[in-house]
């Protein structure tokens, strides 16, 4: 479009320039060797012009005669190197459809066709079609001439990383990865797998320095990069908690600023401030942190803060967290298992049975047998309660990658993945209430549930004792063969016909034996 608009204004330029000399006529005059040439103004400026086009096309036809066999070389070069591109194209869709093949073939074709120290892409070519192959080796050694190539290097070596992931040499995949991260921090994979080794081998400072590089090349977004940096000082705290208190407090600390609602970090950081005597400091925490998400852990935490402490003031401390979220599981729970504790049963029942009012799931059913065994020692009771446990939904826990674990970490013991474990439902249950008719709720529990039994007076003899000779009676009962029946005798006197007594009872109670009765049949089997 550039150039048509040039040579149009060539045009009108040169139209211009005659019409001006043709409004403007005149004579040019030019003595020569005592000649006298003349001739008119318009016919001088046609011929010189004339002679400036012929100037150039002769130039033309003289460059274009001494360069063509250049130009002729040229030609046939760019053809084959169209045709080599056009071989090195299809071998790498082959190559990624899984045609091994093809290519195979694509890729002799393309280095005969093109320079492979000039083109990457056919060494790129033949490492893919050796591992569609199966050629392994001979992939590694492509992979391996590559890291030699400033411009492939960093191809090659995640194609090492991958082989190494493959064979299960994790101490290889760990070299090459950090290779790969030390050059270009900016390879999300490298980078991403560098963090988690060092984070498996407990390098929590190396992982921070490299987590603050991706975060300075942008190749993890702020928000990201701040959990993970929490997670990371989350874990050297822990790894401080028992040697470095201070050290494990700052750390802490400085994860709760990156993320304010990491129970971890506000647990580590509670902790390492009771190991310092600031108690009302670590308080504080928990109690933000609590406020932010209850958590179970967060509420031991809390209840315990002061080893001297009493049952009844554990108590206290409880009851200041349920203030904090009433009316919240979480709370009850706590309060319900201190008030167990202060052997204050009357209110560990009532919290308890609010908590599974609320959400009747496996941790208030264990306290209310809980309960009951600290209270009453009923077995029928206890047993009651734990088939209630059965039945509910779990309780949440750290879960990462199908693994449940008691206690928060860091890294997935399954994948290694940083910052894997999620507090929710363990089994892949759904949190909140359970199928309907699959739980039975509190009401209906507390209904079914028996009565207290009296409590039996204390024997030498084991509970397993008891149950086995009680066991052994019933059977024994149930062998006895029945009297035969006899006919009815006439009736004598009056008596007769009044009501035998009944002598019986329970089947574990043989009753009052009645002397006037036939003596039982005996049988062969001993009890003792």
């Amino acid at each position: 479009m550039i150039k048509l608009v040039i040579f149009a204004a060539l045009v009108l330029v040169l139209g211009y320039g005659f019409s001006w000399l043709a409004d403007r006529p005149g004579d040019l005059s030019l003595i020569w060797e005592g000649q006298l040439y003349q001739t008119k103004l318009i016919v001088a400026a046609t011929a010189l012009i004339a002679l400036i086009a012929i100037v150039m096309v002769a130039w033309w036809l003289l460059r274009s005669i001494w360069t063509s066999p250049y130009a002729v070389t040229r030609y046939f070069r760019a053809r084959k190197r169209d045709r080599g591109y056009q071989a090195l194209s299809t071998g790498l869709i082959a190559a990624g459809a899984g045609n091994a093949l093809l290519a195979r073939k694509m890729a002799a074709r393309s280095r005969g066709l093109l320079r492979a120290d000039q083109e990457p892409l056919i060494i790129l070519l033949e490492a893919q079609a050796a591992l569609i192959e199966g050629r392994h080796d001979e992939a590694r050694a492509k992979f391996e001439a590559m890291t030699g190539d400033p411009e492939t290097k960093e191809l090659g070596l995640r194609g090492l990383y991958l082989e190494a992931k493959r064979l299960g040499a994790n101490e290889a995949a760990r070299q090459y990865a950090e290779q790969a991260a030390d050059n270009a921090p900016y390879l999300p994979w490298a980078a991403q797998a560098t963090l988690e080794y060092r984070s498996q081998a407990g390098r929590w400072d190396d992982a921070i320095r490299l987590l603050e590089q991706q975060k300075a090349a942008r190749v993890v977004e702020k928000q990201e990069a701040d959990r993970l940096r929490a997670v990371l000082l989350t874990a050297r705290a822990t790894e401080k908690l028992e040697s470095d208190p201070a050290g494990a407090r700052d750390d802490a600390t400085h994860a709760l600023r990156l993320s304010a609602d990491f129970e971890p970090a506000a647990i580590v950081a509670a902790k390492a401030l009771f190991r310092e005597d600031k108690i009302r400091k670590a308080a504080g925490i928990l109690e933000q942190a609590w406020k932010a998400h209850p958590h179970p852990e967060i509420g031991r935490t809390y209840v315990r803060a002061r080893s001297g402490d009493s049952a009844v003031d554990r108590l206290k401390r409880a009851e200041k967290l349920e203030a904090l979220r009433p009316n919240n599981v979480e709370s009850l729970l706590v309060v319900a298992q201190a008030a167990v504790d202060a052997k204050d049963f009357a209110k560990a029942r009532a919290k308890a049975e609010a908590a599974a009012r609320i959400e009747p799931r496996e941790a208030a059913f264990l306290l209310l047998a809980d309960i009951e065994e600290a209270e009453t020692g009923d077995q029928g009771r206890i047993r009651h309660w734990l088939a209630q446990a059965l039945k509910a939904p779990r309780d949440p826990a750290w879960v990462a990658d199908g693994f449940v674990s008691d206690k928060w970490l860091p890294l997935s013991p399954i994948t290694g993945q940083l910052d894997a474990f999620v507090w929710k439902v363990p089994y892949g249950q759904a949190e909140g209430p359970a199928e309907e008719g699959a739980v039975v709720s509190i009401d209906q529990a507390l209904r079914t549930l028996p009565p207290v039994r009296e409590a039996r007076p204390e024997s030498p003899v084991n509970d397993h004792r008891i149950i086995e000779l009680e066991r052994a009676a019933t059977i024994a009962e149930a062998a006895r063969p029945a009297p035969k029946p006899t006919p009815p005798a006439k009736a004598t006197d009056d008596t007769s016909s009044e009501a035998r007594p009944f002598f019986g009872g329970r089947p574990d109670d043989p009753g009052v034996r009645n002397p006037m009765a036939e003596p039982e049949p005996k049988t062969r089997l001993r009890l003792f």
